[in-house]
């Protein structure tokens, strides 16, 4: 199977037509087609605009990697490389450098603040350019310090070119790219139990 053609969840979590976790999937199909349309409306558009879809890969594999999902990464870094071959290398050093444990940040809200957690407040080397490093800082902000995404981080995509259309784009590719991980890994561990039948035990949103 292809990017094309595959549920790309079933391909991240390994399940192949006809086992026992894609008959429960099917048993909500209107999630697994949502999912589907996700990934391609954001991760393969007829029409990518200014947002070329070597930056969602880059950011995609970036994502995935920081993640530590090898599957995700490998599919990923695959895009990359038949799109940007030029910026494999310098994606995987990013996550590399960004590597993390989170989510962590600071709470704005006074009641709040005493669950802040410290943790790592990373910036993209711009060796990448400053339109594509501006969104891996973003992207990197939005998987392990949410709290923490306020006007300024907005700010600096603008100042770096990035259009409000662009803005929301990016925006909803890393929260479906974090929900989209998570859902497959969490299938990889079902799979490896023996509860598997229960369609209430797949997580995925309506």
């Amino acid at each position: 199977m292809t990017a094309a053609t595959a549920d790309i969840i079933d391909l991240l979590a390994g399940i192949a037509p006809g086992d026992a976790l894609s008959a429960v999937r099917d048993q909500r199909a209107q999630a697994r087609e949502n999912a589907q349309r996700s990934f391609e409306a954001l991760l393969e558009p007829a029409d990518a605009g200014t947002f070329p879809l070597s930056e969602r890969y880059a950011i995609a594999a970036f994502v995935a990697q920081v993640h530590g999902f090898a599957a995700a990464s490998d599919f990923y870094g695959d895009l990359l490389g038949d799109e940007a071959p030029e910026l494999v290398d310098a994606i995987a050093d990013a996550a590399r450098s960004g590597a993390a444990t989170g989510p962590f940040g600071a709470y704005r809200e006074p009641a709040l603040q005493s669950e802040n957690t410290g943790g790592t407040r990373w910036t993209a080397d711009a060796g990448v350019g400053t339109r594509l490093a501006a969104a891996l800082t973003h992207a990197h902000l939005l998987v392990f310090r949410p709290r923490e995404a306020r006007p300024e981080a907005l700010r600096a995509l603008v100042d770096a070119g990035w259009s409000a259309d662009d803005i929301v784009s990016l925006s909803q590719l890393v929260a479906f790219l974090s929900f989209q991980l998570r859902a497959a890994w969490g299938l990889r561990v079902l799979a490896q139990t023996p509860a598997v039948q229960d369609p209430a035990l797949i997580g995925e949103g309506a």
